[in-house]
């Protein structure tokens, strides 16, 4: 009990506990000012000369600004732990490369400026970890490309997005199509040349969309823009206004932005770049009577085509209009074509069927759409069975079979020509080609009166090498045209149509008077010269023969010679010679004599039998020859 009260007076002598002392701040890095005196703490460097982000950054900062520097890349540990921050500027500086995760601790983080940069992409790992993240300012880099999963963690919490005046042709549309609470959304000075139909129907919140100086030629019409009143700027504007800027684009001022020309709207810059008759005007004064479009007109079709099983085959289409047509193809069993294992539909409105089957024939439709109408034409395709098997060196001159994809030079003007004139679509009964020769052709159609208000003709052709559309325009009186820019052995399309004024609506419209399908001469081409090696040894042989035939009639002359005058001339003496002829005269007797013979007497005697026997001597006096 004793030891009680010694306890108790012990007691006030124990030393008490202290409370815990705040972290010792970090020390501000050189050239920076930094604000720790209160919360929220803050760093501030701009234009400090800084090369790389500081390593002794106070982590409890909530504000960073680091704009106006030389800083060449984030790492992923120059931000680790700072968890608390708000607001980073990285402004104005040489970044090229931002490490994936390079922000993933940064979640707290409202702003992020990364304008003025050296970007040149943004993948899906760089901005990992932004799940608070409310404005975004990207502009004045070189970004050309933007990933599908780039603004993931952020699309739900995003109100201000600034990618202008950068290098982008494409955006992920559909991403950008999630930002649901999006404000501001800056895509100017770009390089875009289409946005897709609905891109923006789900930006509810969109206040200001900046689409200007881009490569635009169409904006589609947007359930967003129907539903809010447009506006050029927000000066005076409602809340619910959405400020729509789209001027510095090549505008097509067709029937296609007729929904804009009706928006009631402030003054603006825009201004029509197409068609000719618009250009340069400024959009908001072109009456919306202008803006006209043109249905399409098929202007070229594969004629019938046969082709052997196996092999691919090449259908084409060609139409015109305003706005460009869309060209599709359906089988013949009615089914819509696109690409596949099998087949390749180009944008050019070229079918390719890769390997043909037996059961791949029949007639193939062409459909030519845009939003002024369709147009329609067949091509007929057989298949027959494979073919068989070919020699691989041939001598002929006869050229390749067409449709023949084995071919190694392409088939004459004369076979192309003849048998697009077999084969070919009639021509229409309204229009005549006449008078065609190798270069030029006789174009002729009916007069067309009961159209009321006709302006002038328009002709249109192509060639079947090329896809080329020439365009003639002609008076509204005159009804024949002579074309003679044409090329020989070349097979054209060519249509007329008529421009006038409707009466119903005072719109210019046009309206196709018919279309013929022709050929030209083809030019004379002779067979193929021989081959070098070939013609060399021709020469040589025939050079031979010639030297051969000669020597053989000199030897001919020179017996024939000697044959008649026995190697002298007559009347004359002989001549002393290493081999001589020695004639002697015998009654019968054989064998040569070495005198000279006896000067015949003035008659020869009656009865007298004289037998002469020439033969060669040598020097020898011994006989030469048999």
């Amino acid at each position: 009990m004793a030891v009680l009260p010694l306890l108790l007076c012990l007691l006030p002598l124990a030393p008490a506990s202290s409370p815990p002392q705040p972290a010792t701040p970090s020390p501000c890095p050189r050239r920076c000012r930094c604000q720790t005196q209160s919360l929220p703490l803050s760093v501030l460097c701009p234009g400090a000369g800084l090369l790389f982000v500081p390593p002794s950054l106070d982590r409890r900062a909530a504000e960073l600004r680091l704009a106006d520097n030389f800083i060449a890349a984030v790492r992923r540990r120059d931000l680790a732990n700072m968890t608390g921050l708000l607001h980073l500027s990285l402004s104005r500086n040489t970044i090229r490369h931002v490490a994936a995760g390079a922000f993933a601790d940064l979640r707290a983080l409202r702003a992020l400026h990364l304008d003025g940069n050296r970007l040149t992409s943004l993948g899906e790992g760089q901005l990992r970890g932004l799940v608070n993240l409310r404005h975004l300012i990207l502009s004045n880099n070189q970004l050309a490309a933007l990933a599908a999963g780039a603004l993931d963690d952020c699309a739900e919490t995003l109100e201000d997005l600034d990618l202008s005046y950068n290098n982008l042709e494409q955006l992920p549309w559909e991403a950008l199509g999630r930002l649901g609470n999006v404000n501001t959304l800056g895509l100017d000075h770009n390089l875009l040349a289409s946005v897709p139909a609905g891109a923006f129907s789900r930006l509810h919140k969109l206040a200001r969309l900046d689409m200007t100086s881009n490569r635009l030629t169409t904006i589609p019409p947007d359930p967003l823009f129907s539903r809010l009143p447009l506006l050029a700027r927000p000066r005076g504007s409602p809340a619910s206004a959405l400020v729509l800027a789209f001027g510095g684009n090549p505008l097509h001022c067709n029937c296609e932005l007729v929904w804009l020309r009706r928006l009631a709207r402030e003054d603006d810059l825009e201004a029509c770049a197409s068609p000719p008759a618009l250009g340069g005007r400024y959009f908001w004064a072109v009456g919306e009577e202008e803006f006209v479009c043109e249905p399409p007109v098929v202007t070229h079709r594969s004629p019938p085509l046969a082709v052997p099983a196996g092999r691919p085959a090449a259908l084409r289409c060609r139409a015109v209009g305003d706005p460009e047509p869309r060209v599709r193809w359906v089988s013949p069993q009615g089914r819509l074509l696109g690409n596949s294992s099998r087949a390749r539909a180009f944008p050019n409105g070229t079918l390719e069927l890769l390997v043909t089957e037996p059961g791949d024939g029949g007639i193939f439709t062409c459909i030519a759409a845009n939003a002024a109408g369709e147009a329609t034409a067949a091509v007929e395709l057989t298949v027959g069975p494979p073919p068989p098997p070919q020699l691989a060196n041939s001598t002929s001159c006869d050229p390749p079979r067409d449709g023949d994809p084995d071919a190694l030079t392409p088939p004459s003007a004369a076979s192309a020509s003849a048998k697009a004139a077999d084969t070919g679509p009639p021509t229409d009964r309204g229009v005549q080609v006449t008078e065609h020769g190798a270069t030029a052709a006789l174009v002729q159609w009916p007069d067309q009166r009961p159209i009321p208000g006709i302006r002038m003709y328009q002709i249109q052709y192509n060639s079947s090498a090329d896809d080329i559309l020439v365009y003639r325009m002609i008076p509204a009186d005159s009804h024949s045209f002579l074309l003679t820019d044409l090329a020989s052995g070349r097979t054209y399309d060519l249509c007329v149509l008529a421009v006038y004024e409707d009466g119903a609506t005072g719109l210019t419209a046009t309206r196709p008077v018919g279309c013929a399908h022709f050929s030209t001469e083809p030019a004379l081409r002779p067979c193929g010269a021989p081959h070098a090696p070939f013609l060399g040894g021709t020469m040589i042989i025939a050079l031979g023969g010639v030297i051969v035939a000669s020597v053989l009639v000199f030897i001919f002359v020179l017996l024939m010679h000697y044959k008649v005058h026995g190697g002298q001339p007559p009347g004359k003496a002989k001549t002393p010679a290493p081999v001589s002829s020695v004639c002697s005269q015998t009654n019968g007797a054989l064998g040569p004599t070495l005198a000279p013979p006896a000067p015949e007497p003035a008659a020869p005697r009656a009865h007298t039998v004289v037998q002469l026997d020439c033969e060669s001597w040598g020097p020898s006096h011994e006989p030469v020859g048999p």
